[in-house]
């Protein structure tokens, strides 16, 4: 069975920083977009940024010009640089991955496969 494991994550200040990685285990087929969605308390869950197989990305506008992602030194690996973070980026982060060819991250009812999360706490 495959999985995602995800690290990076925790306790920052407004203004701050932080980095989430995030790699496929045990996942034989192509990746076709991995990214990051995440939910606030009460709040949907919302994509945040994505990449496909070709290399284009995504963004939310909540996020545009404050993160980065990029694909992992390894296969099959993603990378969330966060900065400039407020505290309405305050949710738990979730890694996603596609499977499907499409021309970009679909729904979170389509994505196939989730990672446990990863707490991101922006606080003074």
């Amino acid at each position: 069975q495959g999985r995602l494991v995800e690290s990076g994550g925790g306790l920052a200040q407004p203004g701050g920083s932080l980095t989430l990685s995030c790699a496929t285990a045990g996942i034989s087929r192509d990746v076709y977009a991995m990214g990051w969605f995440r939910q606030a308390p009460g709040k949907d869950r919302e994509g945040v940024a994505h990449f496909i197989r070709d290399g284009a990305t995504w963004y939310s506008d909540s996020v545009k010009g404050r993160f980065t992602i990029s694909r992992g030194d390894a296969k099959n690996t993603a990378v969330l640089q966060m900065t400039k973070l407020t505290p309405d980026d305050t949710a738990i982060y979730y890694c996603a991955v596609d499977l499907t060819p499409r021309a970009q991250m679909p729904l979170p009812p389509l994505v196939d496969y989730w990672g446990k999360g990863t707490h991101v706490t922006v606080s003074s």
